[in-house]
């Protein structure tokens, strides 16, 4: 596994290493372990409200759950293992018959995503908690498990539960329903912990044992399998003390990710379905928790969180850094003040914050603001900060988060044009005088692309004033004005060979050798860009093409822009010269994702590509090309013959899953290649004097660039001279990585890491070298964050 599958995040103050977020669970729905983790670290405060205090056994799939017809088995673990368990993880060590055991307490949201990182989708806790010394405290909360019988399903546990919750009602005792994730369905009702795990089961068996006398047809409360046939199980059995069932919002570790979910009581339906990990977040962000009416109102969650400034807090120990660290949690206000400050951490890079509900809403901004519409620079959505961090200058040390000098570059106030949360923000700024924005109102549109896969990664577009002069000759499309369109993001492949394809039906397209574009389509205007949001319809204008193929509809789709050699095989080098000698560029269009008010995210491969080859979209630049089959060694013996990059694979059932790397698509090459970060250059000799002999290269790794070699070869003396040109003007005097050979360092120009590259080359060396590179070209089409080494 490469160095680079391993990154670490900051999760409440604590740092966890994660590993293998590619890496495909649920591969029905190309699930991934970067999707579990990002999924737990957003349902954390209703899943920790829950399961806080429980002693949590674990079920882990390693290799992930498998198929419909070739699942996977799960490892079942309720003892930890000391040795590799954080310190900051809450444990209780409980005595069962034979030894004891330690679990793990699911107190807080580090605890939840180090259990993700370990693979543990479903985790699994009892109906009683333990006290502050550890004790073993009474039931606050009876469940009752109704599993439907071969014969029933759940609309008899629908009816069923409607039953219970007569006799819970009539018991004075609030209940509140849950859809498994699997087939049935869970009540759990609230105690007032006065009766103990032994008291609690024989209610519930009583409870269950009566409904099965008045409904002998329907209810069964024998956990024999043999009399269950039709009827649906009232298990009573897992209220015993030594017992756990899945917790509210756990995921389950079956075919599809689906979630165990709290439901009001009016859900319970004939429509009634399991549902999915965003459909969870969805509606805990519009309707909240329906189980929270079973928790004491200091555990209860609400909609937003209770303080926005909790994660800033927890990142700081107020005596040992100057930054304002409050005590109480901000109030809602209507100020619109902003303030932009350069931040000398260990790279520069600037604080874009601006003013909203009482607290600072704030990006890292590696580029710092764009002066230039023509360009779009990378926005970090950060930690929201205090109010009084808008007037804080000075210096943090070292060691903290942070560190380093900290200084106002503007500030003022601003106007809010739009604030769509978690989509976009447009705003006029209004600073200084004499600040960085040149004392004149600067209007930017901030706008959440996910690019990479990454939730806080937004772009920062500099606006000029509204004209339709303006928007023309900036390229802006009206998905940063009027929102016509939807924004999507280009979904990615892994890198993967023949031995992952597996025994699911696969389709193989052509691998292009190109600039990866979406294409967007409405009132017969055309425009592309890349998945770091650059703009090419200016770039490619032979491209406008498309909107004139498609005039009546309004569209989105995906493809490469790529430059044609005489037999028709993409060329890279052309691309990079496009329009020498008249060149032009092509736009190889394979998938469709929006049309004519219809997303087609969720439609399987199969449909979107019928619904895209019935546009008949041959054009002269613009073409839909044909696929290459079925037969992975047929497409592969094709790709090699045609001297093409390689192939893509992608399954025939598989979703549009946009901005995630999923395993439903695999990029299976023919030759090597990687991408890489240009961090320096060594001076030429002999015919190569007064230019470049070689570029050092890195990639992105565990402790930030790790250095991977230098390549010498693959330029022409025209390239030589403007990558000279455009690397002076990334001059640094230090080097950006520490990591370079002493040989290598000699006599080296260091340049700002913010270019990237792609090289060819043999393979990797046992020191994690780069063997023969040869010089590819750039690739504008894609930012420094996401390079690292593929390994395939």
């Amino acid at each position: 596994m490469a160095k680079s599958e391993q990154t670490a995040i900051e999760v409440g103050g604590h740092e966890i290493k994660v590993t293998n977020l590619d890496k495909v669970m649920y591969p029905e729905t190309g699930t991934t372990k970067g999707d579990v983790i990002d999924y737990y670290r957003q349902v954390a405060p209703w899943f920790v409200a829950h399961a806080s205090r429980r002693p949590a056994t674990r079920k882990r799939w390693v290799d992930g759950v498998g198929t419909a017809d070739e699942p996977k088995d799960a490892f079942f673990h309720k003892n930890l293992d000391p040795a590799s368990t954080p310190d900051w993880v809450a444990t209780v060590s409980l005595e069962h018959r034979h030894r004891a055991s330690t679990y793990p307490l699911v107190d807080d949201e580090a605890t939840l995503v180090w259990l993700a990182q370990l693979a543990s989708l479903e985790i699994h806790v009892p109906q009683w908690k333990v006290g502050p010394r550890g004790g073993h405290q009474n039931p606050d909360r009876m469940i009752l498990d109704l599993d439907p019988g071969e014969g029933a399903g759940i609309a008899e546990c629908i009816e069923v539960a409607h039953l219970c919750k007569e006799l819970l009602d009539g018991m004075k005792l609030t209940s509140v329903p849950v859809t498994s994730g699997s087939k049935g369905i869970h009540l759990y009702a609230g105690l007032d912990g006065k009766h103990t795990a032994a008291q609690v089961t024989e209610a519930a068996k009583a409870l269950a044992e009566a409904l099965e006398k008045d409904h002998p047809d329907l209810v069964v409360s024998n956990m024999r399998k043999d009399v269950r046939g039709g009827r649906v199980l009232i298990d009573w059995s897992e209220n015993n003390g030594n017992k756990t069932a899945v917790a509210p919002y756990s995921l389950r570790g079956r075919d599809h990710p689906y979630v165990a979910v709290p439901r009001e009581w009016n859900e319970l339906t004939a429509s009634l379905e399991q549902l999915t990990p965003t459909q969870v977040l969805e509606r805990l962000a519009s309707i909240g928790d329906p189980m929270q009416v079973l928790l004491d109102k200091d555990e209860r969650v609400s909609r937003t969180a209770k303080d926005r400034l909790t994660k800033y807090r927890s990142m700081r120990d107020q005596s040992k850094t100057p930054e304002p660290v409050p005590e109480a949690s901000p109030v809602a206000g209507e100020g619109h003040s902003f303030v932009i400050q350069e931040h000398h951490a260990s790279r520069l890079h600037y604080d874009f914050r601006l003013e909203r509900d009482g607290v600072l809403v704030s990006w890292a901004v590696p580029k710092g603001p764009p002066d230039d519409p023509k360009e779009n620079h990378l926005a970090v959505m950060t930690e929201d900060h205090p109010l009084e961090y808008g007037s804080f200058e000075g210096t943090i040390p070292q060691g903290q988060y942070g560190g380093g000098e900290v200084k106002i570059w503007d500030a003022g106030t601003y106007e809010c044009e739009k604030w769509r949360d978690d989509k976009e923000v447009i705003a006029v700024l209004h600073g200084r005088p004499d600040g960085g924005l040149g004392g004149e109102p600067a209007k930017f549109a901030i706008i959440h692309t996910k690019m990479g896969g990454d939730d806080k990664n937004w772009l920062m577009h500099r606006m000029e004033p509204e004209s339709a002069d303006s928007q023309a000759a900036t390229g802006t499309s009206d998905s940063t004005t009027d929102q016509k369109l939807p924004r999507f993001e280009a979904m990615l492949a892994s890198v993967g060979s023949v031995d992952d394809l597996g025994t699911r039906d696969w389709v193989f397209e052509t691998k292009w050798d190109g600039y990866r574009a979406i294409a967007e389509v409405t009132g017969g205007e055309a425009s592309l860009r890349s998945r770091n949001g650059k703009d090419f319809t200016r770039t490619y204008p032979e491209l406008a093409e498309l909107g004139s193929l498609l005039d009546g509809h309004t569209a989105v789709l995906d493809g490469e822009i790529v430059a044609l050699d005489e037999d028709g095989r993409s060329n890279f080098g052309s691309l990079q010269n496009h329009g020498a000698g008249g060149s032009k560029a092509h736009y190889m269009v394979f998938d469709l994702l929006y049309l004519d008010g219809e997303s087609l995210l969720r439609t399987p491969y199969s449909e979107r590509r019928r619904t895209l080859e019935a546009l008949a979209l041959d054009g002269e630049y613009i073409h839909v090309p044909v696929t290459l089959g079925s037969d992975a060694e047929a497409a592969l013996k094709v790709s090699k013959d045609l001297k093409l990059e390689g192939v893509i694979a992608k399954t025939i059932d598989g979703v549009y899953q946009q901005g995630k790397r999923a395993g439903t698509w695999l990029k299976i090459k023919n030759q090597r290649m990687q991408e890489v970060i240009v961090v320096g250059w060594k001076p030429g000799a002999g015919s190569r004097a007064n230019t470049i002999g070689s570029l050092l290269l890195a990639v992105n790794g565990d402790d930030g660039l790790t250095y991977v070699g230098r390549v010498g070869t693959g330029f022409d003396a025209k390239q030589l001279a403007e990558i000279k040109k455009r690397l002076e003007r990334l001059e640094r005097k230090t080097p950006a990585l520490d990591d370079v050979p002493r040989a290598d360092a000699k006599d080296a120009k260091w340049v700002r890491p913010s270019e990237v590259g792609e090289v060819t080359f043999g393979e990797w060396t046992a020191t994690d070298r780069l063997r023969h590179p040869a010089w590819r070209g750039w690739r504008p089409d894609k930012n420094p964050q996401d390079v690292v080494r593929e390994d395939g």
